[in-house]
Parts: C-alpha cells; structure tokens; sequence
C-alpha cells in the first residue's frame, strides 16, 4: 500500500515537474506559455507579412526597429499605468507601420483585426472616419 502511494506521488510530481520544464523552454523560444505573453518582432513582422503581403529587407529593417522601440517603451511604463497608456502607444506604432507601406499593403493593413485578440494592424473603423 505505501509502496503505491509512493509511486504515485513520484509520477505525479514527475509529471509537474516536465510540465514546468517545457514551458520554460517555450518562453525561451519565445512562444510564450500562456495569457498576456507577447510575441518575438520577429514573429510579429512574419504575422504582419502574412496580412500584407511580401514586405521588403528596407521595410522589414525600420518594421523590426519600431517593434522593438514600441516593446521597450512599454517595458519602462510601470506596471499600473500601462493598461490606459497602452492603447496610444499601440495606435502611434500601427500609424508608424501604415506609412511604411505600399498602398496596397495600406488597404490590407486597414483589414487586419485590431486589438489584443487581433494582434497587429490595423484600421478601425475610427480611423477611416
């Protein structure tokens, strides 16, 4: 009976234990394991190509550039002021993106989905008021 007991509870923290170990190894990869992890610039520059279509090496480079500033930014805000510092901070990247692209890049930038769920891009409908 104990000896169950016991290779139960050594299964059981076995299983705890792989499961801490492959989400660290998630967030070095930079996936994230969970809600409210963020994604690589590179990541978001590959989600954003998608979207748009093929994005030059020049475009890439100051799209890359602008995502980092725009992370940084938001890690020097203390914790209780980023949810209403966020939004701007987020409009002002996206504004900085648009003009970085083509027209036609442009319309599908507008398309894409906005906010947390969304991720990059785009338009709402405020801004095409």
């Amino acid at each position: 009976m104990k000896i169950r007991k016991f290779l139960l509870c050594a299964v059981a923290f076995g299983a705890m234990a792989s499961v801490t170990l492959l989400n660290a190894q998630d967030e070095k990869k930079g996936k994230g394991s969970g809600r409210g992890s963020m994604p690589t610039v590179e990541q978001r520059i590959e989600r954003l190509e998608q979207a748009v279509g093929s994005l030059s090496d020049s475009q890439k480079s100051k799209i890359k550039a602008i995502y980092a500033k725009s992370a940084a930014d938001m890690q020097a805000i203390p914790q209780e002021e980023r949810r209403e510092k966020m939004g701007p901070m987020m409009q002002a990247t996206q504004k900085e993106i648009r003009a970085l692209l083509t027209a036609e890049q442009q319309t599908k930038f507008d398309a894409m989905p906005q906010g947390r769920g969304g991720r990059e891009g785009g338009g709402s409908k405020k801004k095409q008021q």
